[in-house]
């Protein structure tokens, strides 16, 4: 017995059932950010000071280009499957977790200048809360790279049985990575600009 929806919408969402499921899951990320994003804003707006230019604004400037890419590549590999493209799909799949790769290594650089420098979360309001949000960012990509991985190699042989099935997950793969690409969109101005 086959489960229902996983392929066809549900006629009462008009998602199939793994759609409606992430986008359930992000909602709670979303109340996650934006508590964590009102309590950065409760405490700059009642600090008497708050460090501006502490943070390296061309590195961050760099990784927000990554993801934005990563999310472009993220598309093209649905895209590739709805058009039946395979190899088309597992280069622009590969190139989606390559750059995720590419932004943590960048993260990591930035995060290593500031423990050199000691620049710790227990030194400042503000680098707790930099540390804070970065990190759960960095940890959100983690997880979105994680499942690239295994709808590109294991995941993958669903194609050969499944393929609207398989279409569906990486579709919705690639709504948790736009999540993640559009919480470092209002990371980048909020951390490093404002």
């Amino acid at each position: 017995m086959e489960i229902p929806y996983t392929i066809t919408a549900r006629p009462d969402t008009g998602l199939f059932n793994a759609k409606l499921g992430v986008w359930l899951f992000l909602t709670s990320e979303v109340m996650l950010f934006g508590a964590l994003f009102t309590t950065y804003i409760l405490l700059r707006v009642g600090a008497p000071t708050w460090p501006h230019g502490e943070l390296d604004v061309p590195l961050a400037t760099l990784n927000t280009a990554v993801l934005i890419t990563s999310s472009i590549t993220m598309v093209m590999a649905w895209a590739s499957l709805v058009l039946k493209e395979w190899k088309k799909h597992k280069l622009y799949l590969a190139a989606t977790i390559l750059l995720g790769v590419a932004f943590l290594v960048i993260k990591a650089f930035e995060y290593g200048h500031h423990f050199a420098e000691g620049e710790l979360p227990n030194k400042s309001t503000f680098l707790a809360i930099y540390f804070t949000l970065t990190g759960l960012h960095g940890l959100h990509v983690i997880g979105g790279m994680i499942v690239n991985s295994y709808l590109f190699f294991m995941g993958g042989k669903m194609w050969k049985t499944q393929p609207e099935r398989f279409t569906n997950r990486i579709e919705v793969a690639g709504l948790y990575w736009h999540f993640v690409d559009l919480v470092w969109i209002f990371l980048f101005p909020v951390l490093y600009l404002l």
